[in-house]
């Protein structure tokens, strides 16, 4: 039985940290892909050049990166891990005897250069660039979701949202969300607004914590303050090309996409053939927008106009392209009076002797006459209603799955199942970091081994 030696009496250690890291740890492929070269250099208008040297912004991005990949979700943490694990203080070209910066440093960075720099998703773009580089992005097809992701609030501190609020404390997160109030405002004494109506309707409870959060209702789930994680994938392998949080509404959902599809095409000269997403997806607007950009949407359509009481519903009716007429089941015609309500909505109404006298009238409407309406682009939506039987639209549902593993990976294995920053710009910078640490991930793993095979495109 050997017995160590508790005589620590020599003086002299030589100790190299390159040695202690395994060769195969995932710090060591993580760095071999991770180009930080030109912070420097784009951060440089950001700092004075006068006073104390500041913490390298490498450095602390680095630690965010570590912090990410590897679950550590407190700065405070973070940096305690950082202090006596050898094989982080190597990844983030720290010596055995340098210090760690403290906790609070990460905080200033945020709220100040990184967000003025747009640093975060310079990190996330360039890990993106890697992945098309390596082979990993097809771009061809991609898929949309979002994942609700609780905020960090207190639910029970909250009031109506159609009511004067004397804020308690005035926090970083309740003064942006003053200070897009104030621009909204602006906006609308400027003639900025599109004029929607209902999207200026207030909010049914404000966290007086974080205002930006939105108050999400579910039924059987109880209600709470969330935001949204929205995440646009390429289907080859899984590699997320683009990320934003946003509040968790479906409104903002469907225009984050456009935002989202456009800086691919800008930044990497993406332009997929086809997006799928889920009926949260279906609204015509996106829909129009998709098709008149050439790109085909294997997205189920948004349609409300069945009826559950098992009345005749707008599928029923015939609609006559040439005549702008619709045929009910008894024959007669409902026409339109040519206006267009909430911008594109047109109203066909039937005569009331034809429903007066029809005998399918108690199977059609309890009204005088019935009423069918039609949306400006509803052949749009029957373009796209008639992909839903396609091979190509059911191999696009099944790749979706791949985006709903990253929101599985992102809860279960980052632990990213509420948001510890407040703010949408908090939010903004988790996802990205969060995503940034998914693609560093997959990008190390599967440069290990050839691509996916990945299904050839089926024509829309």
């Amino acid at each position: 039985m050997g017995r160590q030696e508790d005589d620590q009496g020599q003086f002299f250690y030589v100790f190299d940290l390159d040695e202690v890291v395994p060769a195969d740890h995932l710090v060591r492929q993580i760095d071999g892909v991770l180009d930080l070269d030109w912070v420097h250099k784009e951060l440089a208008p950001y700092y004075s050049h006068t006073g104390r040297p500041s913490i390298d912004p490498v450095l602390m991005i680095r630690m965010l990166i570590v912090g990410y990949v590897f679950a550590l979700r407190s700065e405070r943490r973070l940096c305690a891990e950082v202090q006596v694990n050898l094989a982080y203080r190597w990844f983030c070209k720290l010596g055995i005897e340098d210090k760690i910066p403290d906790h609070s440093v990460f905080c200033r960075a945020r709220y100040e250069r990184f967000r003025e720099s747009d640093a975060l998703r310079r990190v996330f773009e360039g890990v993106v660039a890697m992945c098309i580089a390596a082979g990993l992005v097809g771009g061809e097809a991609f898929s949309i979701d979002a994942s609700l992701i609780k905020a960090d609030v207190d639910k029970k501190k909250r009031l109506p949202g159609d009511q004067p609020i004397a804020w308690p404390k005035i926090s970083h997160a309740v003064r942006e969300y003053l200070a897009a109030l104030d621009a909204a405002r602006n906006d609308e004494k400027d003639g900025g607004g599109d004029g929607g109506g209902s999207r200026g309707k207030p909010p049914k409870e404000i966290s007086l914590t974080d205002a930006q959060a939105s108050w999400v209702t579910r039924p059987g789930v109880n209600p709470f303050f969330a935001y949204d994680a929205n995440y646009l994938i390429d289907n080859k392998a899984g590699i997320i090309v683009d990320a934003e949080g946003t509040r968790a509404n479906r409104a903002v959902e469907i225009a984050v996409t456009q935002t989202m599809m456009d800086r691919v095409s800008r930044r990497f000269d993406l332009r997929p053939q086809r997006l799928a997403g889920d009926t949260a997806y279906g609204a015509v607007r996106l829909l129009k927008w998709l098709v008149d950009r050439k790109i085909t949407p294997h997205i189920p359509v948004w349609d409300k106009s069945a009826r559950p009481d098992g009345t005749f519903s707008r599928a029923d009716f015939v609609f006559d392209q040439e005549r702008n007429v619709y045929t009910c089941p008894g024959g007669a015609e409902l026409t339109s009076t040519g206006n267009i309500d909430q911008g594109h909505i047109v109203h066909y109404r039937a005569s009331k002797n034809d429903c007066s006298t029809c005998s399918l009238k108690p199977k059609c409407t309890t009204a005088v006459v019935r009423k069918v309406t039609r949306d400006l682009d509803e052949d749009v939506r029957d373009r796209v209603r008639a992909l839903a039987n396609t091979e190509a639209f059911q191999q696009s549902h099944r790749e979706r799955k791949k985006v709903e593993m990253r929101f599985a990976h992102m809860k279960r294995i980052l632990r990213l199942d509420r948001f510890r920053l407040r703010g949408l710009s908090g939010v903004r910078d988790e996802v990205l970091l969060t995503a940034t640490a998914q693609n560093l991930r997959r990008l190390v793993k599967l440069l290990g081994r050839p691509p996916p095979p990945f299904a050839a495109a089926c024509p829309a």
